[in-house]
This record gives C-alpha cells, structure tokens and sequence, in this order.
C-alpha cells in the first residue's frame, strides 16, 4: 500500500464529499425544506455551523477508513480509467452500505418521511459513488 496515495486519495474524497454536498443541497431546495420539517431531529444551520469542526475532522478518518479499504482491495491496472472504474464500484458498494446501515435505519427509528428517505438515499448513491471514482482515481498502489 502506499501510504501518501491514501492520505492524498483520502482528502481527495474529503474535499469532493463537501463539494458534492453543497452543490446538491444548492441545486435541491426541496431537499432542505425537507429537513426544516423535523426541527426536533435535525439542528439549525447556526447548530450544524458550530459542529461543523467535529464533523469535518470525523468525515476525514471517515475518508482515510474507505481510502485504506480501497487500497487494500485494489487489484487494478495503473490507467485513470481503470482507477475511476474501481473507484466507481468501490463507491457504489459503500453507497448501498450506507444506504442499508444509516438511511433506511434511521426511516426506520427516526419519525421521519419516506420523501426525505428517498432523498437520502439519493444522495448516499451519487456522493459515494462520485466519492470512490476520486478515491480510485487518486490512489496508485506502491
């Protein structure tokens, strides 16, 4: 494994999942009035600005975690194209993780709507998926 191809693949991820967040919370404005309907679930924006920190530093070992998975179980060539390929399935299986352990848990659990779920689980799909390929095409074995 080569540990600075994880580090760089894990910022990488790091930057595109904010990124990624941002765009789809700007381009959707129905998916955040679908959170402000659960106030007694979700923080505020002034709530959720001052975690942020804490957030950010548990996505990044978050990240670091799926870059060393990834690097682990790559067994690819060394073209960007392959990279991104693997990268794309290694994210799409994240995806359906976190869409099984976390969204549709939470529908379950949580008093919360199948639209928000739904989107949720959107969400989860296409930031992962995007996600993996920037890991795959970051990561070069040593």
């Amino acid at each position: 494994m080569n540990i600075g191809r994880i580090g760089l693949a894990a910022l990488g991820a790091f930057v595109t999942f904010f990124i990624l967040g941002g765009a789809i919370f700007g381009v959707l404005p129905s998916l955040r009035e679908e959170f402000l309907k659960y106030p007694a679930l979700f923080r505020d924006q002034q709530g959720q600005i001052s975690h942020m920190p804490v957030g950010m530093g548990a996505m990044f070992l978050s990240m670091l975690a799926l870059a060393t998975l990834y690097a682990m179980t790559y067994r690819g060539k060394l073209g960007i194209s392959d990279g991104a390929l693997s990268g794309a399935r290694f994210g799409a299986l994240i995806s359906i993780f976190a869409i099984g352990a976390f969204v549709v848990h939470n529908y379950v659990n949580l008093n919360i709507g199948l639209k928000l779920t739904v989107f949720a689980a959107g969400l989860a799909l296409v930031s992962w998926t995007i996600t993996g390929i920037v890991i795959g095409i970051i990561y070069r074995p040593s």
